[in-house]
């Protein structure tokens, strides 16, 4: 009989050990780790990606990455043009994202363009995928469907009809059948992706995979999964608003952070070509409160809404909350206007929120936090046509953020008339047309400029 062993493994950094920890000593997290069982005097399979003859750096003749574009604009500004020949792409989201969806019309958009694509479901069976594909228009002849969960048969079925396009839905539910630990395990999910990496690697196959995410909202399985891939593409979205987006964490053939705007609709998912008229569609005029602000995802400048309502409390301990941004940064704000503006906020519980159910953490929209905080308190109105951005720090002062300018661009495309911005972004910025750009040093001259 072949000699076992147990490891265990943790799930967050992939740290093995002989025994069970409470605690990881690699990434200090607590009750992370899984045991499995490991076969000794099996060789462990190697992908070798390269020939082992060592190169010199400038003997080496370079390619350009073949990209396919998936004739879904928003998705390929994601994918920095398309989907690479022979990649492989981790698509994580919550359940009922919308991820198997988008998937489907990838396959349409994709087999137009005489892509052969394989989608094997670990979830579903065929009838059902059927029924989606019939109800999303898909009806492209190159998509062939595999209901299957081992991971021999995936790739045999593969090595038979030769796909240009590889889909894994999901990753979690597919098993090795010489691994003796179950499906979804730290070991299995570890030996499976590196099986489809060497599929994609090899063969130049394009391979998609779909992962679970955690309650906490990462991908499930261990944390050297989303190192192994080279794309990392997150879901992200309330399920009761309409809006999608999906947010590049990790791309080696393009930019991080850039994001695509999309609107649920019965039809499938559809393209939010102008997310910042979509998020301040139904914004109020002369409220206090109210105030816009130009956030920055990935090379893309989003306009925004920033509410506040501030209210006299009848309790001791006032309440603060925070709805789409980081609470901890509401709270210093707060704490900045109290001391170096002069407000007493002590008394008063304090809502913030970012309309719309978008998450915004660049401390560019400082400024409009603590305008709208402010406007709130003192029952005054912002201008709706001026737009404030620029980090707050601890002093009062209003620091520089990147690309002003192309914020402003935005801005200015969508009507608005006035651009509150930090004093170090005037330097070297070129006067637009129709637009007052005014620059202010500190809290002080922020409020001074924004409150009427």
């Amino acid at each position: 009989m072949p000699k076992t062993r147990n490891i265990y493994t943790c799930t967050e950094c992939a740290y093995e050990t002989g025994k069970w920890l409470g605690k990881c000593p690699m990434c200090n997290n607590f009750n992370t780790f899984e045991e499995s069982v490991i076969d000794t005097k099996k060789e462990a399979r190697k992908f070798v990606a390269s020939s082992s003859k060592v190169f010199g750096v400038n003997e080496i003749s370079t390619m350009p990455d073949f990209k396919t574009p998936t004739k879904i604009g928003e998705l390929d500004r994601v994918l920095s043009g398309g989907i690479v020949a022979g990649s492989l792409i981790l698509i994580g989201g919550d359940p009922g994202i919308g991820k198997s969806t988008l998937i489907l019309q990838i396959c349409q958009t994709l087999g137009e363009q005489n892509k052969k694509i394989l989608y094997v479901s670990g979830e579903e069976s065929i009838n059902q995928i059927k029924l989606r594909a019939d109800r999303l228009n898909v009806t492209t002849e190159n998509l062939f469907l595999l209901a299957e969960t081992d991971l021999d048969i995936i790739q045999n079925t593969v090595s038979d009809i030769s796909p240009d396009i590889l889909i894994i839905d999901s990753i979690q539910t597919v098993y090795s059948s010489e691994l003796p630990s179950v499906p979804g395990s730290v070991t299995q999910i570890r030996e499976c992706t590196s099986r489809f990496m060497g599929i994609s690697k090899t063969k130049g196959i394009s391979t998609i995979v779909i992962g679970h995410v955690t309650k906490e909202g990462t991908l499930a399985g261990p944390r050297v999964l989303e190192h192994m891939v080279d794309t990392v593409l997150y879901f992200e979205g309330e399920k009761q608003a309409n809006y999608r987006l999906i947010r590049a964490v990790k791309n080696r053939f393009g930019a991080t952070n850039e994001i695509g705007v999309f609107e649920m609709a019965e039809a499938g998912l559809l393209e939010i070509t102008n997310p910042s008229e979509y998020m301040l569609s139904g914004r109020p005029v002369n409220v206090s409160g109210s105030v816009v602000t130009c956030t920055m995802e990935g090379s893309r400048p989003i306009l925004a809404e920033v509410q506040a309502l501030v209210t006299y409390s009848n309790f001791g301990m006032p309440r603060r909350t925070a709805t789409g941004m980081d609470y901890n940064r509401v709270t210093m704000l707060m704490a900045v206007l109290e001391k170096r503006v002069g407000l007493q906020l002590g008394s008063s519980d304090s809502y913030v929120n970012i309309a719309g159910g978008m998450k915004l953490i660049e401390p560019a929209i400082d400024a409009a936090v603590t305008v709208a905080v402010a406007s709130s308190f003192k029952n005054k109105l912002v201008d709706p046509y001026s737009i404030a951005f620029g980090e707050v720090g601890l002093t009062g002062e209003i620091r520089a953020v990147s690309q002003a300018e192309k914020r402003v661009l935005e801005a200015c495309k969508l009507g608005f008339k006035t651009c509150i911005l930090p004093r170090a972004n005037l330097k070297g910025m070129k006067k637009i047309d129709g637009v007052e750009i005014i620059g202010v040093s500190n809290v002080s001259e922020l409020l001074d400029v924004a409150l009427q």
